[in-house]
């Protein structure tokens, strides 16, 4: 026998001279029909029980590795000469579609074992506050609904109560007027994208984009074959004379626009929705933020002026409760509703529905809308906090781009100086004292980047802000400029100027 086996300690021996045989077969270090010692042989080599090295075969026997022959002993099967006669250089699989090897990250994140101490990341929200014994409640009920009800699978569209909450949700307070039977619910707001992507999309179709956008759902739309157009956005949101003539899907984000923050105006609304009636193309509406506006009267969804149906209305609860929650919900034209259903299906049948039954308590008891009229008024100050920073102090550097909702915002990099902003070399010196901020380089597309920083306000308390933004004065008072970013410093006999929409 060709393969040495060892024994550590005396437990697992069944299961150590198990592996070392199954891997000494596989590797071809055990050709195929060789024989093995017998099971007494073994045993007295190996110092173990008879039964041992008996069991071990039997197991090897049963999983087709071993074969016995009645008088002659036991052998490696024949069957493994498949694995044993494999080249060293061969390739088990094909590589990947090369979309994917040179697809970039989707959003900036922090480094794997970096957790700067102030994080300004987008779309977190502040868990502190959830009201964690009232959604306990909620579970334990789901549990008890799943625990009667048979064994199954259920509706790809999701749960009847949720979908019914959702409804009811969406009515009062996004003007969005639907039936429940009209709601598919979906692992947030990401899968919606990849279903009507799915859906709606063939190879080489036309998806225009704002620009700068949302990269999640650029890359959604690359892998469903799509050829993605950036469109201009200016300060009432996407430029509807720059659509391609061509496009069978426009995405975009009105309420809050993604990442600048200024939402699209009336006039542009009424425009977009009748360039895709006259051209029989679908907007998807992406409400990802839109609960939270803290400035002037709440602008109407995209989805409230279709007349037509052309619009598909994706939200998500990630920026109302949690990111980890993963549920969102798609309110797609009628045309559409029944391929979307079966997407769904093939895609994962149906969500999680003890976490959905949870979620529709907790929406339908009252604690939801609770919950988001106390966050309100929390993000509301957390905004008005972080802003005293931009407009007062930090001026010199940072100009914060105007918006009316969300739980983030945009401050551009100021051109102090002769070279250009240095997006990178900001955040590396906000790093460097443990503050975490993101660019927003990586989400343009079609026009060169504007340095600047998309600094999320959800998921740091007031306190934590002034802290975190007291450190980050001091550091560019204080600290000499990093290699390439002499530029940060301000000119102090200049003043600084109001900051633009592009």
């Amino acid at each position: 026998m060709n393969v040495h086996l060892t024994i550590e300690g005396r437990h697992g021996l069944a299961s150590q001279i198990y592996r070392q045989l199954r891997a000494g077969i596989l590797d071809g270090r055990l050709a195929p029909g060789e024989r093995l010692p017998s099971t007494r042989e073994l045993a007295t080599q190996l110092g173990v029980s008879r039964k041992t090295t008996l069991d071990v075969f039997e197991r090897l026997t049963a999983e087709g590795y071993l074969r016995s022959r009645t008088g002659e002993g036991t052998f490696v099967a024949a069957t493994m000469t498949r694995r044993g006669n494999l080249p060293t250089h061969a390739t088990a699989l094909q590589p990947a579609d090369p979309l994917w090897e040179s697809m970039p990250d989707a959003l900036p994140m922090r480094q794997e074992g970096v957790s700067p101490q102030y994080d300004f990341m987008g779309g977190v929200t502040e868990k502190r506050l959830f009201p964690f014994d009232q959604w306990r409640r909620c579970v334990s009920h789901a549990v008890r609904v799943q625990a009667r009800a048979p064994a199954g699978y259920r509706d790809p569209a999701g749960e009847p109560e949720l979908r019914l909450a959702v409804s009811r949700y969406l009515a009062l307070s996004r003007a969005v007027v639907s039936n429940w039977h009209d709601v598919i619910m979906t692992q947030g707001a990401q899968q919606a994208l990849n279903v009507l992507g799915r859906v709606v999309l063939r190879p080489g179709d036309v998806v225009a984009m704002e620009d700068p956008g949302y990269p999640p759902a650029r890359m959604s739309f690359k892998a469903a074959g799509a050829r993605v157009v950036p469109v201009p956005v200016d300060a009432d949101g996407i430029v509807v004379s720059a659509l391609p003539a061509d496009a069978r899907l426009i995405y975009v984000t009105p309420s809050h626009q993604f990442p600048l923050g200024m939402p699209m105006s009336l006039e542009r609304r009424l425009a977009l929705l009748d360039w895709a009636q006259r051209r029989g193309a679908l907007i998807v509406e992406d409400d990802y933020d839109g609960e939270f506006r803290f400035e002037g009267r709440p602008m109407d969804s995209l989805k409230s002026l279709d007349h037509d149906g052309v619009v598909a209305y994706v939200g998500t609860f990630s920026k109302t409760i949690f990111p980890e929650l993963r549920i969102g919900y798609l309110i797609p034209p009628a045309s559409l509703a029944q391929a979307l259903r079966r997407a769904k299906q093939t895609g994962d049948w149906h969500s999680c529905t003890l976490t959905q039954t949870a979620l529709a308590k907790f929406m339908l008891d009252g604690y939801f809308a609770k919950h988001l009229r106390r966050m309100h008024k929390e993000y509301a100050a957390r905004r008005a906090a972080l802003r005293r920073w931009l407009d007062h102090e930090l001026s010199p550097w940072l100009a914060p781009l105007p918006t009316s909702a969300g739980i983030h915002l945009v401050a551009e990099i100021r051109p102090n100086g002769m070279k250009p902003p240095d997006e990178a070399a900001f955040i590396a010196r906000a790093g460097a004292a443990s503050i975490g901020l993101y660019g927003i380089g990586g989400m343009f597309a079609g026009r060169p980047p504007r340095a600047g920083l998309l600094m999320g306000y959800g998921g740091l308390s007031i306190e934590e802000i002034d802290t975190a933004m007291q450190r980050l004065l001091d550091t560019l008072q204080g600290q000499p400029a990093l290699p390439g970013a002499a530029h940060l410093l301000p000119n102090r006999h200049t003043r600084p100027g109001r900051a633009a929409i592009p």
